[in-house]
């Protein structure tokens, strides 16, 4: 069974950087696409950022250029590093596969830009 434990998060000021980290189990990792959700308040899921598995990323257009996702197929692991960070980026992260998501999910990490 899959696991996905995600860290990172925190609370930042507009214009602040965070690096998010994923670590997964129970999968065979370096075959699949990973991807990085954002849940803001009130809202649904959706994705943000996507890295194949052959590295070639992808990303919304609301985070293009200030995010960069990453994957470390050794350590079983996919990252987000966020520059610029603004309060509509709040809300709480999770990583699963990059199509549709596994069926299980992570707890998440929570990102509250504010000042």
């Amino acid at each position: 069974q899959v696991q996905l434990v995600e860290s990172g998060g925190g609370l930042v000021q507009p214009g602040g950087s965070l690096r998010l980290s994923c670590v997964a189990s129970g999968v065979i990792f370096s075959i699949y696409p990973w991807g990085w959700y954002r849940q803001a308040p009130g809202q649904e899921r959706e994705l943000v950022a996507r890295v194949s598995s052959g590295g070639t990323t992808r990303y919304a257009d609301s985070v293009k250029g200030r995010f960069t996702i990453s994957r470390d197929n050794a350590k079983m692991t996919v990252y987000l590093q966020m520059n610029s960070l603004n309060p509509e980026d709040t809300g709480v992260y999770y990583c699963n596969e990059g199509n549709s998501g596994f069926g299980s999910w992570g707890q998440g990490t929570q990102v509250t830009v504010s000042l």
